[in-house]
């Protein structure tokens, strides 16, 4: 049976995390790394004839395994286990790995012993079986070493995270390339020149609609080995790797010359101050500089950026990150702006959000370059996507949403107001090449302005009524019903504010929209619901993912009031949630709704049933489908249960002080208070007190009663419940899922979202009534009012004054 692919990462996660002690994630991120690949080539291409990647006799995961509580394990992994595996593979270097017997990271003796006799335990778990993986980028492994990735950035601190460029950002620099819609073959060619783990490069190449020769290179000597076991790990095995510096010396060339790529990706460090050294910039052999100008030799933004243009063919296409610095610093940076913009090569700059990357907290830009139609480019395509983010922890991340947005604006070309535009070269030369974003696209909202005349005279100014034009234009009706003129350019409200929402929602022309909007859903329900249930195991559920999202979107395209991409985050925080954990399931067994039970072990070995679930079709689905009136009769049982304690606990709060029934008990409990009652007994004066005792008594016996009573029907009603599992069609499971489990989840959330159309009416109704409901002469006959009261007042006790 499949395992849920978020339980499993989380798992994998919080097991690697518990062994790293006091290692810096940055260097235990490479211990991890590395037995995820030799666990996965092991799988895989172990005993294969003609495979990618040799994997010698007594060199596999299983010889690792039997390894473990050696006393120098650490030794014979690296004699036994890397040495033979870098050996027989020309692309590996022993070097590519990280020392298993560094005492001064794994610790001596036992300590190291336990630590990689546990961490070789963790990739043992029956989930980690990478000989079936699916195909285009579905496999457990890519998502899982993506999870790892990320979170050991976010560990490794500001200075070493570096090695990660954040899987949204990789994304999006994937997509706006184009090269999914292009004529792409084995011979197209992808390239980053600082690849890093080679996160972004591989982005790329799965976006291609074919397979393509990636070429990275990687200055540190760690970092380009994970980037060549990442290439082996996501099914890149003839993926091109290098190390080195590449400014000062570039390993792919072409007669003496930079070899040419179709497109070229990076995210180089910023600003780098050392980008110069063993450089001789006026004289680059490469003539990377020359035809533009030379960096200023403390920021190395621009050397990156013209080594990238330098990399490109005549019809290439590239996209580099860098800090926003670079759309405005003046010198030598203001010259390669002025030349790179007249050339035409810059294409679109995207603004992205401050604090998103792991090495720096700046905000950063996407630089698009495209030579192919440099000579014919008129403008600069400009997005400012800086608003659009959510908080993660101590970093920001973008949302499905904004890289959406993103992606669907550049792609077409979009004017959209505050966030986009096309901007003409002429408008740029009248700035003098100065690409700040806010010069060209103000994001800034628009302050609510006060209006001292409502202030004096009362009313609601008609300007603010009119910039809701977007309601009344839906609801033309509904305004005449909400206000009425007061004078000229001033409005006031028929209605008590208290009723502002009521009004609305029992407005015809709101509830009719309401419908509207349930059966625009509806149409959507319907044809994908058909399309759910066609699913058979064998599926690519990131195809699935992202049709049935994208969908969405184009189906809410256009509505009025309606934020198709909110709409569209909906659907993607289910699919984190629950679904996509649920289309991977279904993709490896099918429609099976199995039941298991959950055994969890203690740190003693000892294990403890925590009872049975099924995690494609939870209990309660199941309940509510076929086993309504037995939950019903247990949430009557559950009431009567809450009002016999709660009735206990009234007695004791209201006789338990001093004087009350309570005040003989030492501690109110059963014991306690049937030894009272039996003193008590025949005592004439104190019957009240008896009454009080006995009435919590009887509460507490129904409690106990009900307690047991609930106890027995739960457990009929789960064995009920279990029984029915094995009894279930496929057709029956298939309407559980898609239609009472996920259906109705996206139904409810987009309910909430029509929702908050009303209250975002009714919220700046109610702000501009109570801005302007006592004018300023009223507020001083008021304050007039009191004063007067609070003289009569104190002449009364006496006090009076001129």
């Amino acid at each position: 049976m499949a395992i849920k692919k978020s339980e499993l990462y989380s798992s994998l996660w919080a097991s690697c995390d518990e062994l790293r002690g006091g290692m810096d994630a940055s260097q235990y991120k490479d211990y991890v790394l590395v037995l995820l690949f030799i666990k996965y080539i092991s799988d895989k291409y172990a005993g294969v004839p003609y495979a990618p990647i040799t994997i010698p006799q007594g060199a596999s995961f299983k010889d690792m395994v039997a390894l473990k509580g050696k006393s120098d394990i650490g030794d014979q992994i690296n004699k036994k286990i890397i040495a033979p595996l870098a050996n027989a593979n020309n692309q590996l270097s022993v070097s590519d790995f990280p020392d298993f017997n560094d005492a001064t990271k794994l610790g001596t003796g036992k300590e190291m012993v336990d630590r990689l006799t546990n961490l070789i335990a963790i990739f043992e778990h029956k989930a980690l079986d990478f000989s079936k993986n699916l195909a285009g980028g579905d496999d457990i492994l890519g998502d899982a070493y993506e999870y790892l990735m990320r979170h050991f950035a976010t560990e490794s601190g500001k200075s070493k995270g570096q090695f990660y460029t954040p899987a949204e950002v990789s994304r999006i620099m994937a997509q706006i390339l184009g090269i999914r819609e292009a004529e792409t073959g084995a011979n197209t060619t992808v390239y980053d020149p600082t690849c890093g783990s080679g996160s972004l490069l591989l982005k790329v190449g799965d976006e291609a609609g074919t397979p393509v020769a990636l070429y990275g290179q990687e200055k540190d000597e760690a970092t380009s080995g994970l980037a060549r076991m990442n290439m082996y790990l996501h099914n890149y095995p003839t993926a091109m790797i290098t190390q080195g510096n590449t400014l000062t010396d570039p390993k792919y060339k072409d007669d003496g010359m930079l070899k040419q790529f179709d497109y070229v990706v990076a995210n180089p460090p910023f600003s780098d101050k050392r980008w110069s050294t063993g450089l001789d910039p006026l004289n680059d052999a490469y003539e990377r500089f020359t035809p533009f100008g030379v960096p200023p030799g403390k920021q190395g933004d621009y050397a990156y950026l013209l080594h990238i243009v330098r990399s490109l063919k005549s019809t290439g296409k590239g996209a580099c990150i860098l800090p926003h610095g670079v759309l405005f610093r003046g010198n030598a940076e203001a010259q390669i702006r002025r030349n790179l913009v007249r050339r035409g090569y810059i294409k679109g700059i995207i603004g992205l959000p401050a604090n998103l990357f792991f090495g720096t907290g700046i905000p950063a830009c996407i630089i698009v370059i495209d030579k192919e139609e440099a000579h014919t480019r008129k403008g600069i395509f400009m997005i400012d996507a800086s608003a659009g983010f959510m908080k993660d922890g101590p970093k920001n991340r973008l949302r499905e949403r904004d890289l959406h947005k993103i992606v669907d604006v550049f792609s077409k070309g979009q004017d959209v107001p505050k966030y986009a535009r096309m901007v003409s070269l002429d408008e740029i030369e009248r700035n003098e090449f100065n690409l700040n974003l806010p010069r060209y696209i103000d994001s800034q909202e628009v302050d609510d302005m006060q209006d001292i005349a409502a202030h004096l005279q009362g009313g609601i100014p008609r300007t603010d009524v009119d910039a809701m034009q977007k309601y009344w234009e839906c609801f033309p009706a509904l305004r005449s019903r909400l206000f009425r003129d007061l004078r000229p350019g001033y409005v006031e409200l028929l209605i008590p504010p208290a009723k502002i929402k009521e009004t609305i929602y029992a407005h015809p022309e709101f509830s009719g929209f309401m419908e509207k909007m349930n059966a625009h859903f509806g149409v959507w329900q319907k044809k994908n619901a058909a399309s759910l249930r066609d699913l058979q195991a064998g599926f690519l559920p990131k195809e699935r993912i992202e049709s049935l999202g994208t969908g969405l979107l184009r189906h809410y395209e256009g509505m009025p009031l309606v934020d198709a991409y909110g709409i569209y985050q909906h659907l993607m925080d289910y699919l984190d949630e629950t679904m996509r954990d649920d289309l991977y399931l279904i993709a490896v067994d099918g429609w099976k709704a199995e039941t298991y039970r959950v055994i969890e072990v203690d740190k003693k070995g000892k294990e403890k049933d925590k009872g049975w679930t099924c995690d494609l079709l939870p209990k309660p689905f199941v309940v509510a489908h076929y086993f309504g009136a037995e939950q019903a009769a247990i949430d009557a049982l559950n009431e009567r249960l809450e009002n016999a304690s709660a009735h206990k606990t009234e007695l004791e709060e209201e006789h338990g002080g001093e004087e009350g029934a309570f005040a003989e008990l030492d501690k109110v409990n059963k014991a306690n208070v049937t030894a009272r009652l039996k003193e008590l007994k025949g005592d004439p004066e104190a019957q009240e007190e008896s009454e009080i005792l006995q009435a919590w008594l009887d509460a507490y016996s129904e409690e106990g009663a009900l307690k047991n009573e609930i106890k027995a029907a739960e457990a009929d009603l789960d064995a009920a419940v279990v029984a029915q599992y094995p009894k279930l069609s496929e057709e029956e499971i298939k309407i559980l899922i898609v239609d009472e489990k996920w259906l109705a989840a996206l139904e409810a959330a987009l309910q909430a979202e029509m929702e908050r159309i009303s209250q975002r009416l009714t919220q700046r109704l109610r702000e501009l009534t109570e801005r302007y409901e006592t004018p300023l002469p009223q507020m001083n006959e008021q304050v007039a009012e009191l004063e007067e009261k609070v003289n009569q007042h104190l002449e009364k006790m006496g006090f009076s004054w001129q």
